[in-house]
């Protein structure tokens, strides 16, 4: 049995009540799926900012009745505390998803940016501390390692920032080690590579890559590459994202008050990304004929990014269990039955 089964496990024998900030978006809306299908107790907190009501609805087709009576739904913004302490309240375990994600709106809204991300950030922390929950798992981002030129990414080893979103996302990690050395409060940063799957918004200036580009190809709109297309990333299935959220939730104190890279440990260039969902939607029976657009490099970005996993295997007994082409089968599938 490995770790990810034996957590499972014990949390149906041994229900919890676990806080979603963010509930409503691609993550978030993931982690209430897998909660609920694991008989889980779940509040949910979103402010509809960057998540959809249609996220939430479809969760609640892809669960039993009685299950979805165990969620509760708040809307609310994690810029206001009262709504913070409010959604904490008799809480084990909180899984802190709720930002405002992108580089480049961050670069185009530095201000509001940082009021989500290090404000709201805040706010969580302080309220879930007050009541004292079991762990803080939070969203942090591989955009923190910056200009630092070394592959793979090693956690103690990150650089400068180079975009407003990737200084909220280092301020949030010095905040958790600060409570958690200050208060005992225990936290855990999860730095996500690269995140996909179901239910990611493909619509949108800062739409991720491979949503839109599926939903590109679906529709026959153009792609677009930034730069040569050689840029690599290390892109990550939204299952291998849940499996470290439950990991490091309920992981053992001494692997607490830590950060961990959340990725498959595999580079992949655009170019090569976009012949991977040009094939997977052409044995759907899709075929895409336009070559790519490229553009100019984009602003913020890095050139290369790949993890180091082995922290998170060997002090969370984490084990990706799908690869980059294994996810692309998933997602397309799904951008197929939900193309409008």
């Amino acid at each position: 049995m490995t770790k990810f089964e034996q957590v499972q496990e014990d949390l149906i024998n041994h229900p919890k009540t676990w806080l979603v900030t963010g509930v409503a978006g691609f993550i978030g809306s993931n982690l209430l799926e897998k909660l609920l299908i694991l008989n889980q107790t779940v509040i949910g907190l979103d402010n509809f900012a960057t998540g959809h009501k249609h996220n939430l609805e479809e969760v609640k087709t892809e669960v039993s009745e009685e299950q979805w009576r165990r969620f509760t739904f708040l809307e609310g913004d994690i810029r206001n505390i009262e709504t913070c302490r409010n959604a904490v309240e008799n809480v084990d375990y909180v899984l802190h998803q709720a930002a405002l994600g992108s580089v480049p709106r961050s670069i185009n809204d530095p201000i509001t940016t940082n009021e989500v991300n290090i404000s709201g950030f805040m706010n969580m922390l302080v309220a879930a501390k007050d009541e004292e929950v079991k762990s803080f798992t939070y969203a942090a981002s591989s955009s923190t390692y910056g200009d630092h030129p070394a592959l793979p990414k090693v956690e103690e080893n990150i650089g400068n920032p180079l975009s407003p979103y990737a200084v909220t996302k280092y301020v949030n990690e010095l905040y958790a080690d600060v409570f958690s050395r200050t208060y005992d409060f225990k936290t855990i940063g999860l730095r996500y590579f690269n995140v996909f799957g179901k239910r990611q918004d493909p619509n949108g200036a800062y739409a991720a890559v491979i949503p839109r580009w599926t939903d590109a190809m679906i529709t026959g709109n153009e792609i677009f590459i930034n730069g040569d297309g050689e840029t690599s990333r290390d892109f990550c299935y939204i299952e291998n994202v849940i499996q470290m959220n439950l990991l490091a939730a309920t992981a053992e104190k001494s692997s607490l008050n830590n950060v961990f890279n959340v990725a498959v440990g595999e580079r992949t260039t655009l170019n090569s990304l976009f012949s991977t969902i040009r094939g997977a939607l052409y044995e759907r029976g899709i075929s895409v004929e336009n070559p790519p657009i490229f553009k100019d490099f984009r602003v913020g970005d890095v050139k290369h990014s790949l993890a180091n996993i082995d922290k998170a295997k060997k002090l969370l007994g984490y084990s990706p269990k799908f690869t980059l082409n294994q996810g692309i089968e998933l997602a397309t599938c799904w951008y197929i039955e939900n193309s409008k």
